[in-house]
């Protein structure tokens, strides 16, 4: 790594507080909101009176990097490295345009920030923003922005903008740099410790140097006994173990900790005795009884420790002698984000896509909904670990004050749910206690396509904020989804995502080629299932990802049930990904181009006429799927007379008011009642026979929720001369069931 001098301005004064523990999340992870590995561990610190602080180093360093000052900085280094090294044009171009860059940089960052919004107007309008390579892929951006708008616009365009300059980082500076990541290659398939050693060993990086200098400050500030690093993703795992040479090297007295999803998923087994020149600690699964552990092991309060590496006796150790339980998601806390700096993070849009822009746009609280995941069976997922095994959810009252909790605190209302997959159940009760109190919130998870998703919980979980579940259709193919033992099939998949676009809310399928023993065939009717699902419009959103081996998966633990041939290598640091060999021989690394081409074109609502071979460039076999599968799947079959007396109805529209009508027909007198629904979007008139009419509207308005059979006996009691079954299936009533009647399990 090149060694780069720098100079960056401090942005506080220091003064020192005692804190037991600063939490960390080293670059890079997302721009625009806090990963909530410390922001859950910090919440969950309050309740039993731990000290914390915690930060974002991964936003703090983009700050820097992208400001007046560090801008200047990496122009004078990309500027000293190609007057020795020869650079692309593209690299060329972006130095001979520095004074531009200079000049919007800070503008740009703030309009990214949610600031000084009149700017979209000049970004659009052109002539504004220095352009270089990325501006070469724009397409028809009236066409791509018709829906979302002038602001999404010009966020796309200054994302452009960002992406070159990160080029020219790449290039000239840190090859290392991503928005998102940093040095990935090091935490990816790391069986061996050594190539990451070896990097640390080197002189730091201008990046790094960033980092040092952001954590300086903090642990100087606060004076912590522990500094625990929070590392999700490979894309951390460098930067926290540079930041942890450095603490070692300058403050010998602290203790340092790793843990989060990158320990809990890769570093089961480690054995390099070097890693714990870095960290005196690494934690597994969930955080809280470990670290609250870890504290006491520090200050003398006790001697065990659960679920912890340590090196003892120059080796590596397992300790879980503790005999202290896990906590209870419900006695853990509301997540706290104070510290973070909430109003500078970063919304970008990478891609033309309204459902991808969830991730990259906005300022969303994290919450989650249950521990682990309800379904838990899956072949290919990590089920053997306990962040998905053990399954725990939370009351919906208690999510409920959580929500209302973070939105005092951070003044936001959206919220990402980070399930595994959130259940059904839950998620209907969450809905209610949201209308209960008249709460407006945003809000979207992950799902399973399951059929407890019906047309009426779609209908009520839109009513209470969702905007967009993403979920896994993986392979599109009965037959593969039966051996993932996904329980469902693309039927099910189709009604659902049917059910969730007619509710309004947007859908992103996760999807998967190279399951072992898949055919050429069945590759080709997975992308025309997909090609069918966004044609008629039920998914908006989706991705291509070819199937992973991992160590901690059915599949993983028994790979000869599989088909697999797994390819071991000695484990001393990470493990989870495996090389491996399908029996079947096949290629199917061949296909990823042409699946992703042919996804990226229908979800941008074009070539859905292309023969599927035109998105390959060798032969593949023609689709045995039936040109209308999908949309077979979901027409609504004629209406079923039969009552389900377990379901429970639920009114969630305004009180309904009425008038009363006198009708004289063939000589006979009817007292009606004449019911005026008004929705935000609805008008309806619905004429009743006026004693079951006020019974029903008595119902109604009073906006509890009664079970079918209930509602029957009631009925059946008032002596009415119908009917129950007459009474609900009557033209009337199906027309009130057509506006904001729902009926729930």
């Amino acid at each position: 790594m090149r060694n780069i001098f720098f100079k960056v301005p401090l942005r506080f004064n220091i003064c020192f507080i005692l804190k037991d523990f600063v939490l960390i999340t080293p670059p890079f992870t997302q721009l625009n909101t806090p990963y909530p590995g410390t922001v859950y561990l910090k919440g969950f610190f309050n309740t039993i009176n731990i000290s914390c602080f915690q930060a974002d180093l991964g936003l703090e360093v983009i700050l820097d990097i992208f400001s007046k000052n560090g801008l200047q900085d990496i122009f004078d280094n990309a500027k000293t490295y190609a007057n020795s090294n020869e650079i692309s044009e593209n690299a060329t171009r972006i130095i001979s345009l520095e004074k531009k860059y200079i000049d919007t940089i800070e503008v740009v960052i703030a309009f990214l920030q949610g600031k000084n919004q009149t700017v979209a107007r000049l970004i659009n309008q052109g002539r504004f923003l220095p352009e270089a390579s990325r501006f070469q892929t724009i397409s028809d951006l009236e066409y791509a922005f018709g829906l979302m708008g002038n602001q999404d616009k010009a966020k796309y365009l200054a994302t452009l903008y960002l992406e070159d300059l990160s080029d020219l980082i790449q290039e000239c500076v840190d090859p290392d740099f991503g928005f998102s990541r940093y040095a990935e290659r090091l935490g990816r398939s790391a069986n061996s410790f050594d190539e990451l050693y070896l990097s640390l060993q080197q002189n730091n990086s201008f990046i790094t140097n960033l980092t040092i200098k952001r954590l300086e400050n903090i642990v100087k500030q606060q004076q912590p006994k522990i500094v625990g690093f929070s590392v999700p993703f490979p894309g951390n795992l460098f930067s926290a173990f540079a930041c942890a040479k450095y603490i070692k090297q300058n403050y010998p007295d602290v203790k340092i900790a790793l843990g989060g999803g990158f320990a809990n998923t890769e570093l089961r087994s480690v054995s390099d005795k070097r890693v714990f020149e870095f960290f005196d600690f690494i934690s597994l699964d969930d955080g809280e009884i470990t670290n609250e552990l870890i504290l006491n092991y520090v200050t003398g309060k006790s001697t065990s420790l659960k679920r912890t590496f340590i090196l003892e006796s120059e080796k590596v150790v397992y300790k879980n002698d503790a005999t202290q339980p896990d906590y209870k998601m419900a006695a853990c806390g509301t997540p706290d984000y104070s510290d973070l700096l909430l109003d500078q993070y970063i919304s970008v849009i990478e891609v033309t896509n309204p459902m991808h822009s969830l991730w990259s746009d906005g300022r969303w609280n994290k919450l989650t909904m249950a521990h682990g995941c309800y379904w838990g069976k899956c072949t290919f997922c990590d089920i053997s670990l306990d962040y998905i095994k053990v399954y725990e959810p939370i009351a919906a009252k208690i999510l409920v004050d959580r929500v209302e909790q973070l939105i005092a605190e951070t003044g936001e209302r959206g919220f990402h749910f980070v399930d595994e997959a959130a259940p059904p159940a839950l998620m209907r009760e969450f809905a209610l206690e949201i209308l209960k109190r008249d709460l407006v919130i945003t809000w979207w998870t992950n799902i399973r396509f399951e059929k407890s998703f019906t047309k009426d919980l779609c209908l009520l979980l839109k009513a209470s904020g969702c905007i967009a579940v993403s979920g896994g259709l993986e392979v599109a193919s009965d037959r593969l989804l039966d051996l993932i033992k996904k329980g469902v099939s693309v039927t099910q998949v189709a009604k659902v995502t049917h059910d969730l676009t007619q509710a309004g809310i947007m859908v992103h399928a996760y999807l998967m080629y190279g399951y072992p023993t898949q055919t050429n065939q069945e590759t080709i009717d997975s992308l025309e299932m997909v090609r069918q699902l966004f044609e008629l419009g039920i998914v908006q959103s989706g991705f291509w990802h070819q199937f992973a081996l991992t160590a901690h998966s059915p599949i993983g633990i028994n790979p000869e049930e599989f088909g697999v041939l797994p390819e071991y290598k000695e484990i001393t640091f990470a493990n989870n990904d495996i090389d491996f060999k399908d029996k079947t021989q096949i290629n199917h690394a061949k296909f990823s181009f042409g699946l992703k081409k042919a996804l990226f074109n229908y979800m941008h609502g074009q070539c859905f006429d292309f023969d599927l071979q035109e998105w390959f460039d060798f032969k593949i076999p023609k689709t045995k799927v039936d040109p209308d599968y999908i949309y077979n799947a979901i027409q609504d079959k004629e209406q079923d007379f039969k009552l389900s007396l377990n379901k429970k109805i639920l009114w969630i529209g305004l009180p309904i008011t009425y008038t009363n009508q006198t009708v004289h027909k063939k000589g006979r007198v009817f007292e009606n009642i004449e019911l005026n629904i008004h929705g935000v979007d609805i008008y309806e008139q619905v004429s009743l026979d006026r004693l079951q009419g006020e019974w029903f509207l008595s119902v109604l308005n009073s906006q509890k929720t009664i079970s079918l059979s209930a509602l029957k006996a009631d009925f059946e009691a008032q002596n009415f001369e119908d009917d129950f079954e007459i009474f609900w299936f009557s033209k009337a009533i199906q027309k009130i069931k057509k506006t904001e009647l729902l009926l729930v399990i």
